[in-house]
């Protein structure tokens, strides 16, 4: 089960941007090494959250507008998305409860 988006240059305003929940984006690039270390945990993060979270994917070669938009300067870096602006970000390979300690408090807790 993939709950994975893949995001692009063309469709992150509205995958990301406009989205109802908030979003973890990872950005990344098939050479990098820990960028593959850390995706089982981003798939994990995605299929225990979904409806939670919006899980999004950016291949910064091929998307360098959004990747130079925001700053980003080396991958893995993973930014929280909420009501349209990146409200918080983590930088490299991290550990899943590192992750999820800077993803939880943008999650709705009630309805």
């Amino acid at each position: 089960m993939n709950n994975i988006v893949e995001g692009t240059d063309f469709n992150f305003q509205t995958e990301v941007l406009q989205s109802d929940v908030p979003v973890l984006v990872d950005f990344w690039a098939p050479w990098c090494g820990p960028c593959r270390m850390v995706a089982p945990v981003v798939e994990e993060i995605a299929n225990e959250l979904n409806g939670k979270l919006k899980v999004v994917k950016v291949n910064t070669d091929e998307n360098y507008g959004v990747a130079s938009q925001y700053g980003i300067m080396s991958i893995p870096t993973f930014g929280i998305f909420k009501n349209g602006k990146m409200v918080d970000a983590v930088v490299g390979a991290v550990p899943k409860y590192h992750l999820m300690s800077k993803i939880e408090p943008y999650l709705e807790t009630a309805n």
